[in-house]
């Protein structure tokens, strides 16, 4: 199925939900709609589900009209945050409930049932109900109930923001190759640009209710149109420094001089902003052409197996990524270390000018 946005805007009250949203999903492909929180994601996802009506602009589908049509006469499942089964009945029955409601064969229905329980591994399952399962395990059943619908529209708002990390990875990899078996149009809403490269597919970068940038996943992350688009899709969001070129080197607050070669030889003498991920950023020499920079420590947040440096130089705040467990101090005096290679340049409006070969931006 595919499903065109016109100019689609929501406002409530005083407040913009969403505005001038315009877009075109095809049929059998994956769209992973990335943005923080209050961006739009649920109210856009609402919208083309038919559960919520636009305020202005129209939603097509395969060529029709349907921005007024509601969501029991259209194609379409929906999985939410919070996983919703039927308390009374059965993992076996919750699955089933939509192909009972369709009318289909008993036989036909078990056949459907175990092999979808199978591929998500709650087969085992199938006799409990609801309560006696984990969060993990009904948010399973929640998902093998929307997609054996098989609906032509399939949404997903955050499905697995309240599962455990392990879990979460896990059910990644099996949503993304069962997705890829199927005709299915399926958007998939998270906050994680992690998540969104590891579904892969095309990415919709929606930030304050606006489109900021869509495309595949991999060129969007790679070649982000603009600084909004690079910090959206960076976690945490890119460092961004103010610079002044003149003749052939950026110069930056505290005296820092970043000479210009490489992907960045060509930008003209002005104002600009560079931009540097934070696992691009180290604490240690890691090459030759690495650039020394003073800094005092403002926090360290420790992450799992990584540790989040926060540090100032010169009034600009920088996040370092590092491997590992790391113990500092405020106030610590601490020296980081940049790439040039690894720099974003943007111009004076944010407009992406200049990007790191991508073989060298892999994280």
């Amino acid at each position: 199925m595919s499903l065109v946005l016109e100019a689609v805007g929501k406002t409530v009250g005083e407040e913009m939900h969403l505005e001038d949203v315009s877009l075109t999903l095809e049929t059998g492909q994956l769209y992973v709609l990335l943005g923080p929180t209050l961006a739009g994601k649920t109210t856009l996802m609402r919208i083309m589900a038919g559960l919520e009506r636009p305020g202005t602009g129209r939603v097509i589908e395969d060529g029709r009209d349907v921005t007024r049509i509601s969501v029991r006469k259209r194609s379409v499942a929906m999985v939410y945050q919070q996983f919703v089964n039927y308390p009374p009945l059965t993992v076996f029955e919750n699955i089933a409930s939509p192909l009972r409601i369709a009318g289909l064969p008993r036989s036909e229905i078990d056949r459907k049932v175990r092999e979808l329980a199978r591929m998500l591994h709650i087969d085992g399952l199938l006799d409990r109900l609801p309560a006696q399962l984990s969060g993990g395990q009904q948010q399973r059943c929640a998902i093998a109930r929307a997609l054996i619908k098989q609906a032509r529209l399939l949404l997903l708002d955050e499905p697995l923001v309240n599962l455990d990390f392990k879990l979460r990875e896990e059910l990644r990899v099996e949503l993304r190759d069962l997705f890829a078996r199927q005709q299915t149009t399926v958007v998939y809403a998270t906050t994680e640009p992690l998540e969104a490269l590891m579904m892969g597919g095309n990415v919709i970068v929606l930030d304050e209710g606006r489109v900021l940038q869509a495309g595949p996943t991999a060129e969007v992350y790679h070649r982000p149109g603009n600084a909004r688009v690079a910090r959206v899709f960076s976690d945490p969001p890119m460092n961004l420094v103010r610079v002044a070129i003149r003749n052939g080197v950026a110069m930056v607050a505290g005296g820092l001089h970043i000479p210009l070669r490489a992907h960045l030889a060509n930008l003209p003498d002005g104002r600009h902003s560079f931009g540097i991920r934070a696992a691009h950023l180290s604490t240690r020499r890691r090459s030759e052409a690495d650039l020394e920079i003073a800094t005092e420590v403002t926090l360290a947040e420790v992450s799992g197996s990584e540790t989040f440096v926060h540090v100032r130089h010169a009034g600009v705040d920088w996040v370092v990524q590092e491997e590992g467990v790391h113990e500092y101090t405020l106030g610590e005096q601490i020296r980081i270390y940049l790439d040039p290679i690894h720099l974003y340049a943007f111009d004076h409006m944010g407009v992406l000018e200049a990007a790191p070969p991508i073989a060298l931006d892999r994280r």
